[in-house]
């Protein structure tokens, strides 16, 4: 895939998890079924297309160390958000019902360092990896600013409610639009 679809799919496909997120929480619960698998598995694309999106937002950076530590740390949060969208699909998948799922999940959960890493902190370095990339970008005049903030607002409105997530989808897919936009070296040499 090229790397401009990736900046335009992966804040499409976080979207489309956010939306049917919503949908799957019309009857009172979330899960398990085909919006809860359906969704999750939209999310887990996103986070895959994420990670080569944040090492090219490093590139563009100028592979600079604070944006090499920002994609490692937003790799690492990548990485650890995959392993809980694994859990809970595969939980989605081994249970009957809503209870079922509390049930297996605790198991999970019980598992020293699994709620840290997986569910807690691990997650989170993803967001901060993401935002201190679109930072640097604008620090170096790669990105505007406003579109950095459009990435910090994305990060923090799920903070507030995961209802907020698929305006948190829009803010990092137009945070992000204008890299996936950006002039070609080798447009911007036939233009001249």
């Amino acid at each position: 895939m090229n790397i401009r679809h990736a900046f335009v799919a992966a804040p499409a496909l976080s979207l489309a998890y956010a939306l049917i997120r919503i949908v799957d929480g019309f009857d009172g619960s979330r899960g398990p079924g085909l919006a809860w698998t359906g969704g999750h598995l939209a999310f887990l694309a996103a986070l895959v297309l994420f990670v080569p999106v944040m090492w090219e937002m490093r590139r563009l950076a100028g592979r600079t160390a604070a944006a090499t530590i920002a994609a490692v740390v937003g790799t690492a949060g990548a990485v650890a958000a995959i392993a809980q969208f694994a859990i809970d699909i595969v939980v989605g998948f081994m249970a009957a019902d809503h209870e079922a799922m509390r049930v297996l999940s605790d198991k999970v959960s019980s598992v020293p360092g699994v709620p840290l890493v997986v569910y807690q902190v691990g997650p989170m370095l993803f967001y901060i990896g993401l935002f201190a990339l679109a930072a640097v970008l604008a620090a170096k005049g790669v990105l505007k600013v406003w579109a950095a903030l459009l990435v910090l607002a994305a990060v923090l409105l799920p903070a507030a409610s995961l209802d907020l997530l698929p305006l948190a989808s829009l803010f990092l897919g137009g945070g992000l639009l204008p890299l996936a936009l950006r002039p070609t070296a080798s447009a911007t040499t036939a233009s001249r």
